[in-house]
């Protein structure tokens, strides 16, 4: 699963510091859901499967706005 969430990611080109702002977390948590040394909180988790991360960082840099 740990692999998954870093191919998603990458599959988007995001960085670890772009998703780690829209999850609020720093860059060394998000870091650690992908190396599977930290467990994903339920939320994360959905937010990451469901391609959430884009639909959320189109709209947390205004993407949006008209």
């Amino acid at each position: 699963m740990f692999q998954r969430i870093r191919d998603l990611r990458e599959d988007r080109d995001l960085t670890q510091k772009q998703v780690a702002t829209v999850l609020n977390c720093s860059q060394q948590v998000y870091s650690n859901y992908e190396l599977g040394q930290r467990d994903l909180p339920t939320a994360v988790l959905l937010a990451l499967e469901l391609g959430g991360v884009v639909y959320l960082l189109y709209h947390f840099w205004g993407g949006g706005q008209e």
